[in-house]
């Protein structure tokens, strides 16, 4: 009988962080970047950080250089599968399992994730129990995107990810989507107007969103002789 195969052998060190986790339009798009430690200082040579502190074309270019120098890992999730999470445990579960996915498939030394769970340390238990690895192979912390480069790269590929779904949604739909989160004067417009003149939502909107209730029409106001 020939032998099985061999797993791939653990090496590197991982980031993993989120995009679009706020928003109601499009997938959330969680990214990892493995990289060798003797490389770690090219990270910082190219002036990778935090995603929110760079224009996008110096993501986008970020996104090809980081490439070239190491592995990444993304996965994104469509609205269907966040609703069902946020209906059932929520969003802070359906986090950790996709979390937990990339560190599986990257196999990492060790891995450090961006918290979005209040309890840093109970995120990366979580993290570490899915992906059946020790606990001190996965650290989360809060800030990880701003305090480590590592983790300031995922958010690079996630946010060039999350970028271009949500430009391609709104080139397939010719639809003024803006940034797709609820703050944004765009997004809300787009979304009352959808409520107003569709009788289903979209598969592309996040159905189960507190904005998507808040914007729903709400029908003509009973007449005054009604509360008589």
């Amino acid at each position: 009988m020939p032998p099985s195969p061999k797993s791939p052998a653990v090496s590197g060190i991982l980031g993993v962080d989120e995009a679009g986790r706020g928003s109601v339009f499009g997938p959330l798009v969680v990214a990892g970047f493995r990289l060798a430690p003797s490389s770690l200082p090219e990270l910082e040579r190219l002036g990778v950080r935090d995603s929110k502190e760079l224009s996008p074309a110096r993501r986008v270019e970020l996104d090809r250089e980081l490439r070239r120098l190491g592995t990444p890992f993304v996965a994104a999730i469509p609205p269907s599968r966040i609703d069902a999470h946020v209906r059932r445990r929520g969003l802070n579960d359906l986090e950790a399992e996709v979390f937990a996915d990339i560190v599986r498939r990257a196999r990492p030394v060790t891995a450090f994730l961006d918290a979005c769970d209040p309890v840093a340390e109970r995120f990366g238990r979580t993290v570490a129990r899915l992906a059946r690895r020790g606990p001190q192979a996965v650290v989360a912390r809060h800030h990880a995107d701003r305090d480590l480069p590592i983790v300031g790269a995922a958010s690079i590929l996630a946010k060039v990810a999350r970028d271009r779904a949500l430009a391609r949604l709104a080139l397939a739909t010719s639809l003024p989507l803006g940034s797709g989160y609820p703050g944004d004067p765009e997004t809300r417009a787009c979304l009352s107007e959808l409520l107003a003149s569709a009788s289903t939502l979209p598969p592309w909107v996040r159905s189960s969103w507190a904005t998507v209730r808040n914007l729903k029409p709400r029908g003509p106001a009973p007449p005054l002789e009604a509360y008589r």
